[in-house]
C-alpha cells in the first residue's frame, strides 16, 4: 500500500515529483505560503471569470423543465429594470408619447418602452412569483396527495426568509462597509447640467465610524420583515438600492399566498376558484396590486394543470412539430400583444397620451396607489397567460440568453443599482466629456456609457450569483435538513 501524499505539489498521478518535499523543505515555510497563496490567487481569478466563459456545464440542459420559461421572463424583466433604472437617470421616461410637445420620441411608443418599463417588470415578477411558489403545491393537491403537499408548503414557508433577504443582508452590509471608506462618491462625478444629475437617487455618506453606518443598517434591515403592515417598505433604499422595496412585498405576499394555498387545499376546484377570486376581489378594492398579482399567478397554475399544460419540453423542438392550429397561434399572439400594451401604461401623463386617455380614465378615485399599477398588472396576468398557450413565446424565453439571464435574475436584480453607484455614472461622466452635452451628443454620450455599463453589470451579476445567491439557497436547505423531524 503506498503512503499516501501530503506534499502541496503533485504530478498527474496525484502524488509530487521526485524532489519535490525535499525542495519545499529546503526553502522554507515561506516557499510554503507563496505556493498555497499562488493557488488561492489562481482560484480566486478563475472564479471572477463569468460562469459563460468557463465551460463548465451547459447555459440549460438538453431537456427544460415545463416552466422553465418562467425563468427567462425573470431574467428579461430583471434586465428591463437595470436598463430602466440606468436610463430614468437619463431621461424622463415616465412621460408617454404624445403627452405633450416634448415627448415624441419613438423609445415612449407602447410596447416599445417595455425596454426601460421597471415598473411593468415588477407587475411581472410579482404574478410569476405566484406561479412559481404556487406550482409544486398545487400539484399535490390536485393529486389528492395533501402529505406531501404539507411537506412542500412548510418547506417553502420555513425556506422563503432565507432566500430573499440572505443575499440582501449580505449586499446592504457589504455596501454600507464599501460606502463607509467612500469609495462609493467616486462613481457620482456627474455634470450638474444634465438630467442625469437632478435624477440621481438619494446618496448614502460616510459616517463618523463604522459602527455608526453599522447602527443605521441594523434599523433599515430589520424593518424590512413587515408581514402585517401593508405600507411600503423602503428604509433600505438609504444605500442607495430603491429596488429593494420589493423584497418586503414579496416576503409579505408569499406568505399571505401560503396561507390561502393552505386554506384553500381541501376545496373543490371551483370553490377553491372562486374563493380566490373573492379574495383578489377585496385587494383590488383596497388597491392592493401586488397580492392580485401574486394570487392571479395562483389561478394560472390551477388553469394550466387543469388544462394540462406541463410536459417536459425538449431544447430543440423537431422540425415541423406544430401542436397548435394557425387560428390559436394567431389568437395568442394577440393577447400577448394586448397584455403588453397594458404593461406599457405611462408612469405619468396617462391622461393626456394618446391611446392612454380613455384607460385612464376608468382607473377609479378610490385607486390609492400609482396610477401605472393599475392596468400593468392586469397586463402581466395577460401575458403570462397567453405565453403558457404560446410554442413561440416559450421558446424565446427558454433560449439560451434568456435562460441564463434567468439564473442570475435575482442577483442581477439586486446588485445593478450598486453597480451603477459605483461605475455607472462615472462611464456617463467620462462619456459626456468626449462628446458633449449638445443635441445628439448627448445621445452618443449615454449609448456609449450604457455599452460600457451593462458588461460590468452581467459581470457582478453573475459572481455575486456564484458567490451568494447559490450559496444562499443551499444553505436555506441545509438548514432546514438539520432543524427538521426525521421520518422513522
Amino acid at each position: 500500500m503506498m503512503a499516501p501524499c501530503t506534499s502541496l505539489a503533485r504530478d498527474e498521478s496525484g502524488c509530487p515529483p521526485d524532489g519535490a518535499d525535499a525542495t519545499a523543505r529546503d526553502q522554507g515555510p515561506s516557499s510554503v505560503f507563496g505556493l498555497r497563496a499562488g493557488r488561492l490567487l489562481v482560484r480566486f481569478s478563475w472564479f471572477l471569470v463569468p460562469s459563460f466563459l468557463q465551460g463548465r456545464g451547459q447555459l440549460r440542459p438538453a431537456t427544460l423543465r415545463p416552466t422553465a420559461y418562467l425563468d427567462g421572463m425573470r431574467g428579461a424583466g430583471a434586465v428591463v429594470v437595470s436598463f430602466g433604472h440606468y436610463t430614468t437617470m437619463t431621461y424622463n421616461t415616465h412621460r408617454g408619447w404624445g403627452s405633450d410637445d416634448n415627448y415624441y420620441n419613438v423609445i415612449r411608443l407602447p410596447i416599445l418602452r417595455l425596454v426601460h418599463g421597471g415598473g411593468a417588470a415588477v407587475a411581472l415578477f410579482f404574478v410569476i412569483s405566484g406561479y412559481a411558489l404556487a406550482y409544486k403545491p398545487m400539484q399535490y393537491i390536485r393529486k389528492g396527495d395533501l402529505d406531501n403537499f404539507s411537506t412542500a408548503l412548510s418547506s417553502m414557508a420555513f425556506r422563503r426568509a432565507i432566500r430573499l433577504y440572505l443575499p440582501t443582508m449580505i449586499l446592504t452590509v457589504s455596501l454600507a462597509c464599501i460606502i463607509q471608506t467612500g469609495i462609493y462618491d467616486w462613481g457620482r462625478r456627474v455634470p450638474e447640467n444634465t438630467p442625469c444629475f437632478s435624477h440621481l437617487p438619494y446618496r448614502p455618506v460616510a459616517l463618523p465610524s463604522l459602527s455608526a453606518q453599522v447602527g443605521i443598517w441594523v434599523p433599515a434591515f430589520a424593518g424590512s420583515f413587515v408581514l402585517f403592515d401593508w405600507e411600503w417598505y423602503r428604509g433600505l433604499s438609504y444605500y442607495g438600492t430603491g429596488q429593494l422595496w420589493t423584497i418586503p412585498a414579496e416576503f409579505r405576499c408569499s406568505f399571505y399566498l401560503f396561507l390561502i394555498i393552505l386554506a384553500t387545499a381541501r376545496l373543490k376546484t371551483i370553490y377553491r376558484f372562486l374563493t380566490i377570486v373573492g379574495i383578489m376581489w377585496i385587494s383590488y378594492i383596497n388597491s392592493r396590486w401586488e397580492l392580485v398579482a401574486f394570487l392571479s399567478g395562483v389561478l394560472l397554475v390551477e388553469w394550466d394543470l387543469l388544462r394540462g399544460a406541463h410536459v417536459a419540453t425538449p431544447t430543440r423542438e423537431k422540425e415541423g412539430d406544430s401542436p397548435q392550429s394557425t387560428l390559436g397561434d394567431v389568437f395568442w399572439h394577440l393577447f400577448a400583444i394586448l397584455g403588453l400594451f397594458l404593461m406599457s401604461q405611462p408612469e405619468d401623463g396617462g391622461i393626456t397620451t394618446p391611446g392612454w386617455v380613455f384607460l385612464t380614465s376608468l382607473i377609479p378615485e378610490w385607486w390609492a396607489d400609482k396610477q401605472q399599477r393599475y392596468w400593468q398588472t392586469p397586463g402581466a396576468v395577460i401575458f403570462l397567460l397567453a405565453v403558457g398557450h404560446s410554442r413561440w413565446w416559450q421558446g424565446v424565453f427558454n433560449s439560451r440568453f434568456a435562460q441564463y439571464l434567468g439564473k442570475i435574475s435575482y442577483s442581477l436584480y439586486l446588485v445593478h443599482a450598486t453597480v451603477d453607484g459605483l461605475f455607472g455614472y462615472h462611464f456617463k461622466s467620462w462619456a459626456w466629456d468626449l462628446t458633449g452635452l449638445e443635441g445628439n451628443a448627448y445621445h452618443l454620450g449615454y449609448a456609449m456609457a450604457l455599452m460600457l455599463s451593462l458588461p460590468v453589470v452581467v459581470f457582478f451579476s453573475d459572481v455575486f450569483w456564484r458567490a451568494v445567491d447559490i450559496p444562499s439557497v443551499n444553505f436555506a436547505r441545509w438548514y432546514e435538513s438539520k432543524l427538521v423531524v426525521k421520518a422513522d
